[in-house]
């Protein structure tokens, strides 16, 4: 099979497994899709096994458990010790709420690898308001911790939001204290409720400029000793988008709760016809199937990606943030200051930089935890 009909299509070397979209949260900056689905839907255990035998057949060796919460998955045990026998390198990407000291040793002993638990905030108070649960953040905390002495490599992942990006610094030393292997700081990607609420989640242009100074101060303090803190700004605040992916269908493969198989986290937004694991082999799926070879390659580009010498970096950026900000997946990303919609990116970008006042911001979180309610 040839990638539009030129190039070999490469192996995917990354699964991600979103078990399901039930999630004890309700964080404003939730990128899953905005329609959760019924969760009687969820793939079987069965079903996921034989997901993952496949996915190792055509070469993943990168696994991702996720959802919404992959602890509410009762057989996630069962999946990781089954992954591990395949060969696996299998991640756990939780918030850890649900998690305690007889899972995590069952974890381990099932194999897992590895952990990466999320924080919304330094501030007890404020990250518990994000996620909309009271005493999540102590739970956090403890979790980190007995993830820590159980000998597991350790990731803290922050969304930045205008909501915790001022206490950036307090953030940082939150994860020295819990002696994290990396931290990411990834600033919010405005999809599904994200982008419902972004006008009071993005941050302004100085906002991130002083963030990310601050994170470089500490960098170069450190000499090599303590967490790698990796900063990851907004593509709005950018003028090139980001290689979405690496690429579509090139490295990354995503099967939803549901059994349907993606591109990425957020390609069942657009008009494809979207195969599912249910009636597919993965191996039909990322070889054969028109959804993932409709962009593969550059054929689909038109003027400005076609003739742009930037386009083996970048691939035309997001398809999916296209498809939201124009209307038309094929159109060039609009972060991109060459795309003919550009302007919505820098309007968006303005409203940031104008501010917003603190109590619209308490709406939109109050308002995100009604919404974002999920069946239990």
């Amino acid at each position: 099979m040839t990638r539009n009909g030129s190039k070999p299509v490469n192996p995917p070397l990354w699964l991600l497994a979103e078990l399901t979209y039930r999630c004890p949260l309700h964080c404003a900056y939730c990128a899953n899709p905005l329609n959760l689905g019924d969760p009687d839907d969820e793939l079987s255990t069965d079903d996921w096994f034989r997901v993952l035998e496949e996915g190792r057949e055509l070469g993943a060796v990168q696994l991702g458990f996720s959802g919404g919460e992959p602890l509410m998955r009762k057989d996630l045990e069962q999946l990781v010790a089954h992954a591990k026998g395949l060969g696996y390198y299998t991640n756990l990407i939780t918030s850890a709420v649900g998690l305690n000291e007889k899972r995590i040793l069952a974890l381990k002993e099932a194999g897992l690898d590895h952990i990466q638990i999320s924080f919304q905030s330094a501030d007890p108070d404020l990250s518990d308001a994000i996620a909309g649960k009271r005493h999540a953040f102590e739970h956090k905390k403890a979790m980190f911790k007995a993830v820590k002495d159980n000998g597991f490599p350790m990731v803290m992942n922050v969304v930045i939001t205008r909501q915790n990006i001022e206490s950036i610094e307090a953030i940082m030393a939150l994860a020295i204290e819990l002696e994290a292997d990396f931290v990411e700081l990834a600033t919010s990607q405005y999809y599904g409720w994200a982008l419902h609420n972004r006008d009071a989640l993005l941050p302004s242009q100085p906002q991130i400029e002083e963030a990310e100074a601050k994170v470089n101060a500490l960098r170069d303090s450190q000499n090599g000793v303590g967490p790698k803190f990796i900063f990851v700004t907004p593509d709005y605040h950018e003028s090139r988008p980001k290689p979405c992916m690496s690429g579509w269908g090139n490295i990354f493969l995503n099967i939803a709760p549901d059994g349907k198989a993606l591109p990425c986290h957020s390609a069942a937004m657009l008009d494809l016809p979207h195969p599912n694991v249910k009636e597919h082999s993965l191996s039909y799926i990322w070889k054969e199937s028109e959804s993932f070879n409709h962009f593969r390659g550059f054929d689909w580009m038109r003027e400005p990606c076609r003739s742009c010498n930037e386009k083996e970096k970048d691939f035309g950026g997001c398809r999916c943030q296209a498809m939201l900000l124009t209307g038309d997946p094929a159109s060039a990303d609009p972060v991109c200051s060459k795309s003919p919609h550009h302007h919505v990116i820098e309007e968006a970008v303005a409203k940031a930089n104008q501010g917003c006042h603190s109590a619209a911001l308490a709406r939109t979180v109050k308002n995100s935890q009604m919404i974002l309610s999920v069946k239990p």
